[in-house]
């Protein structure tokens, strides 16, 4: 399960659930245009069109109005990962693997601000975390460790170490990817994936 909202106060009503989904989208699309040193939450509010007041009820600073914006886009990770996974049952562990890798490639392509925060490390190594000192990476990699294991058949301790290993790994190699190719060079993400395939093998498959 992804780490509580940060969140100042919770929407009620619907407005202010609206008003809320605006600031993310804003947040996203400034990061997008001019990182996340060049937003402020006066031009997350301009941007949203609505009172920097009104952001603040909701939350206290830049950094929490990202936090919020990446925990959803770690919760949207994690839906299509398992979107995909019901739509395409894995017949074999790699199968769980490759959907994963390929999800993240596509939010990377498609979702605003996503290229540039990843899940967050370009802001704290730690913003996902609830308080109990895991790297982001650590978040994301136990989340999809109880979605690969449940799918695959696989129990949770024979994949907590791979997959953690796993997802260091591909965040190297897509950041190259992403590095040398705005759209992701494909030839780094599949020798990526190749290099995954033939470590996972060497722990999965004896």
């Amino acid at each position: 399960m992804a780490s509580p909202t940060p969140l100042r106060r919770k929407p009620v009503q619907q407005r202010s659930a609206k008003r809320v989904e605006q600031m993310l989208e804003a947040c996203a699309a400034l990061i997008e245009e001019v990182g996340y040193d060049g937003v402020t939450t006066t031009l997350i509010a301009e941007r949203a069109g609505v009172a920097v007041g009104s952001l603040y009820q909701f939350f206290p600073d830049k950094r929490a109005v990202v936090r919020e914006m990446t925990r959803r886009n770690l919760e949207r990770f994690l839906r299509l990962v398992t979107d995909r996974f019901e739509a395409t049952p894995p017949v074999h562990w790699w199968d769980a693997v490759d959907l994963a890798i390929d999800s993240y490639v596509q939010m990377h392509r498609t979702v605003p601000g996503f290229a540039k925060l990843h899940f967050g490390d370009v802001v704290d190594l730690e913003l996902l975390d609830d308080g109990s000192g895991k790297h982001n990476n650590e978040v994301v990699a136990e989340q999809l460790t109880e979605i690969v294991a449940a799918k695959a058949g696989i129990p949770v301790e024979d994949l907590r170490l791979p997959i953690t290993i796993a997802v260091e790994a591909t965040d190297g190699i897509h950041k190259l990817a992403f590095r040398r190719d705005p759209q992701g060079d494909q030839v780094i993400i599949d020798e990526g994936k190749e290099l995954l395939r033939q470590y996972l093998s060497s722990k999965l498959d004896r």
